[in-house]
């Protein structure tokens, strides 16, 4: 750190003050205002605090904060290791997480999809995980089609990047196809309704079990080197793992397992080494935390689009195991509350639902036409406490679950 300019050193020590202020008093982690008044003091901060180190980017729709927590453990035998572990995925966030750890020489740094192509110029970063997408945020955030445009020529510009993608998805597939050195990895799709039309020419895409391709061009599926099948990954040399010691739960943490494994293989990490230690993870900001209240073992879900709810659907208790639903629209998580007829809330049934949050209204219209039997509550004690004793999983969009979150338990 010492060898940063005079005016670099001053932005980060005001930024970790301003960060420090902000926990003391209560309003968040610092990891925003720190990195603002950083930047703002000196704009080429981020580049200036890139420099020699070793850089991760991970980003998609879905599973971006898990998985770049999941790469930082399993990189942990190469010493300190810089990370913006609880989900600030901006500028702001990455000069907090760089400056916070001034001697580490890797960075793993989640990222925004729209900022990647801004975060990769500036950090020249060495590898890029790129996973998923899908709709989300569309009030405010780009069309989908243009964010993987816009990784494309991102990518296009950096022939010293190396990239780990999921050939699975085709939208990822066509936004990684311009990087110079790719590893494709079978990570899986379960979300597909935003990728049915070929990104390269707009036709049709056809497809055959794991296998998809164009019917009117030559876009198709690569063929995979790291291959996800079911609890199982295999490697590019053919050796297979079990991934049944992961304590993060379903498929879709099985999949952020398998790029992380592939990513950190870039730094000489095997599977064997890797595997433990992505084992030691727990929960994520809070995401899958088990609290206790007033007799409840309540479990906290984060599901904040079409994608991340069937996610979620995915790893709750079985039925008839109660289930709390809770939806805001505050900017954070997008004002349009529209997406919520897009997701199949029918695999409910038979289970005692609730209803809350900002929008419970907007989230009762959707599920009386999924014809569902559920009950509207003001709050989301009022939930907890009409269940009996036992288990309750809470799924939340964003500030909603912050807000559940800190009412019963920050535990990360």
């Amino acid at each position: 750190m010492s060898d940063l300019p005079l005016r670099a050193q001053m932005a980060v020590a005001l930024g970790r003050t301003a960060a420090k202020v902000s926990r003391l008093t209560g309003r968040g982690d610092g990891s925003v205002i720190g990195g603002r008044i950083g930047l703002k003091l000196d704009p080429e901060l981020l580049t200036r605090l890139s420099k020699d180190r070793k850089i991760v980017l991970v980003s998609a729709t879905n599973g971006k904060t898990t998985t770049t927590r999941l790469i930082a453990s399993a990189m942990t035998p190469l010493g300190e290791i810089a990370t913006n572990a609880f989900g600030a995925n901006m500028p702001t966030g990455h000069v907090s997480a760089l400056a916070a750890a001034p001697n580490a020489k890797y960075g793993v740094l989640e990222c925004d999809e729209k900022y990647v192509p801004a975060v990769l110029k500036e950090t020249r970063a060495g590898v890029v995980a790129l996973m998923n997408l899908s709709r989300d945020q569309m009030d405010r955030a780009a069309e989908i089609w243009l964010l993987a445009g816009k990784w494309r020529r991102a990518l296009e510009e950096a022939p010293d990047t190396h990239v780990v993608a999921n050939c699975d998805d085709p939208l990822v597939t066509w936004g990684a196809s311009t990087a110079k050195s790719v590893t494709w990895v079978a990570a899986g799709q379960h979300w597909r309704e935003d990728s049915w039309s070929c990104p390269e020419c707009g036709g049709p895409l056809d497809r055959e079990g794991v296998n998809w391709g164009c019917r009117e061009c030559s876009f198709a599926r690569p063929k995979p080197e790291w291959i996800l099948h079911g609890e199982r990954v295999t490697t590019p040399s053919g050796q297979t793992y079990e991934l049944t010691g992961l304590q993060l739960p379903g498929r879709a943490n099985r999949s952020n397992a398998a790029i992380a494994l592939a990513v950190v293989s870039r730094f000489g990490i095997e599977p064997e080494t890797a595997l433990p230690l992505l084992a030691q993870v727990k929960s994520v900001a809070g995401r899958y935390t088990t609290v206790e209240h007033e007799g409840r073992t309540i479990r906290l879900l984060l599901a904040k689009n079409p994608a991340g709810w069937l996610e979620a659907f995915d790893v709750l208790q079985p039925a008839p195991g109660p289930v709390a639903l809770s939806i805001n629209a505050q900017v954070p998580d997008g004002r349009d509350t529209s997406w919520l007829w897009d997701v199949d809330y029918r695999i409910l049934r038979g289970r005692p639902v609730w209803a809350t949050g900002e929008r419970r209204l907007d989230l009762a219209a959707r599920l009386e036409a999924a014809e569902l039997d559920f009950t509207v509550v003001d709050d989301i004690d009022q939930a907890v406490m009409a269940v009996p004793p036992g288990h309750l999983d809470v799924i939340a969009n964003y500030t909603a679950f912050q807000q559940i979150r800190a009412r019963y338990g920050r535990v990360v």
